[in-house]
This record gives C-alpha cells, sequence and structure tokens, in this order.
C-alpha cells in the first residue's frame, strides 16, 4: 500500500529533515502551478515518468521550464529510447497518479525499479518543491535533503545535465 501524504511527511521528520508544506486546489500542469504558485521560493519542478524500450523506468525531475529534447533525452540519461510511462504502472511503481509526479515516490518503489534522474541545472537551488504524493499541495525541501532522502529510500539519484542551458 502506497503512503499517504501525512505518512510522507512523518518520514521526512524522522529522517531530521525541515520541510514546508503548502496547501492548495489540486494543480494538474507546471502552467497551472504557476498560475497558483504565490511566494513558495526555492526550484520549481517537472517530473517526467519514463518508460525506455527496454523496459526501464525512469524518473527525471529538472526545472519547470527546462527545454528537454525528449527525443534525445535517452542518449543523456544512457537508456534506449524512451516514451511516457502508462498511469497505471505510474500508480503501480510510484504510487502516484498522473499530475501528482515527484520524486517522492520513490518512497512507495521498494523493488528499485525507478532510476530516479536530477538535471544539473536544477540543484543549483538550495530548496527544491515537489508534490507530497498528491497534486493538492506543495512540499518545499532542501535540495541536499531530497538527496539524502532518495538514497535512504534505495534510489542513488544520477546527477547529470538532461536540459538545454538557457540562452
Amino acid at each position: 500500500m502506497p503512503l499517504t501524504p501525512d505518512q510522507l511527511l512523518d518520514r521526512l521528520q524522522s529522517l531530521g529533515f525541515e520541510t514546508t508544506t503548502v496547501r492548495h486546489p489540486p494543480l494538474f500542469t507546471v502552467a497551472d502551478s504557476q498560475e497558483l504558485r504565490g511566494e513558495i521560493e526555492g526550484g520549481h519542478t517537472k517530473n517526467l515518468f519514463m518508460k525506455d524500450k527496454k523496459g526501464r523506468l525512469w524518473l527525471v525531475v529538472a526545472e519547470e521550464d527546462a527545454d528537454i529534447d525528449l527525443k534525445r533525452l535517452h542518449e543523456r540519461i544512457g537508456s534506449a529510447r524512451l516514451s511516457f510511462g502508462k498511469p497505471e504502472l505510474l500508480i503501480e511503481v510510484l504510487g502516484v497518479r498522473p499530475g501528482s509526479v515527484t520524486p517522492f515516490g520513490a518512497v512507495n518503489d521498494t523493488e528499485g525499479r525507478v532510476t530516479v534522474v536530477l538535471d544539473e541545472a536544477l540543484l543549483r537551488h538550495a530548496v527544491l518543491n515537489f508534490h507530497p504524493l498528491t497534486n493538492d499541495a506543495t512540499t518545499s525541501i532542501r535540495r541536499d535533503d531530497l538527496i539524502a532522502f532518495l538514497r535512504d529510500t534505495g534510489h542513488d539519484p544520477l546527477v547529470i545535465a538532461v536540459s538545454d542551458p538557457v540562452t
């Protein structure tokens, strides 16, 4: 059974991580979140749940406005050709629904099926923002705490440049 948002927040606290969570109406897209964001500081993200031709699963986490060439992403992360993972697979593996994709979902991937990829450009932010397993809240966490959390779940993130630099 996947963790609830409250169970996730309890786990983050038990690991000694300070987080701040803001509740809001459900957000389904980056555009939705930009309209409702207000003054939540830190890096805001897009999270892409992908499956490659060999069946490997990937969660690519980048800045919300990152320019990612989806046709060449597989070359950057070292995978076979990629497509978006089906909603049923997302729910099965990360325990979240479309519109709620988050690296916090790694806590529900107890079999280690997903490789988490963090875009290097995202990590210039000291604080990062993600949905806490549902899209009706945003949780802010320090960058280093996110990485420590991912490692605690058995997902040592792959940190590489997946987006093109802004010119």
